[in-house]
């Protein structure tokens, strides 16, 4: 019994700590008060590193079509993604969150990849909450804008734009690093 109110209580804690209640009844609760809510923007700067290489990247290939190795482009090419997010540029800077999801590869043409995923907050006041992002990211354009599509946690029904410019790219090994610039409209009660 004392291990379930342990648990309890963890738990209770962690959702004070995201400053949002969750469960169905807390979003119900929170769609009511939504006409009353203010809109509010929320901008970020962040470094999105994708290591496909060594013995710890943080995105592999989950799948490729047939034609994939003969396509300059990679077409087919599916690859899921855990990749950390940090204040700085340097690999060993403070992580605030985490993308996951999926890119692949969608473009005979040129280097186009549709990307999903998520960006996880895994620090401060976000922490927990979620942005989702959909978008085709032409990867040698020198800015590439992807939609946020929606969030969880603070960041319920959030819209906005993610802009993307690569920092660095190492040709011979594909690990890149991407600065990111996110504006966010999400509500705050």
């Amino acid at each position: 019994m004392e291990k379930i109110k342990l648990v309890l209580l963890l738990c209770f804690m962690v959702v004070m700590a995201q400053g949002v209640e969750l469960g169905p009844k807390a979003v119900e609760k929170w769609f009511d008060k939504l006409p009353h809510a203010k809109r509010k923007v929320t901008k970020f700067h962040f470094y999105f590193h994708d290591i496909v290489s060594g013995k710890n990247p943080s995105a592999i290939t989950i799948a490729q079509s047939n034609m994939t190795s003969k396509s300059p482009t990679f077409f087919g090419s599916v690859a899921m993604i855990d990749d950390p997010l940090t204040v700085g540029p340097e690999p060993n800077s403070t992580i605030v969150g985490r993308a996951q999801g999926i890119y692949g590869s969608a473009d005979q043409n040129e280097a186009g990849l549709l990307m999903t995923y998520n960006i996880v907050f895994t620090t401060g006041k976000y922490n927990g909450s979620t942005l989702s992002v959909l978008g085709r990211n032409p990867v040698f354009n020198q800015y590439r804008e992807m939609s946020i599509v929606g969030g969880s946690g603070v960041f319920r029904l959030a819209q906005g734009i993610a802009t993307a410019k690569t920092y660095w790219f190492n040709t011979t090994s594909g690990d890149a690093v991407v600065e990111y610039n996110v504006i966010v409209l999400h509500y705050s009660h």
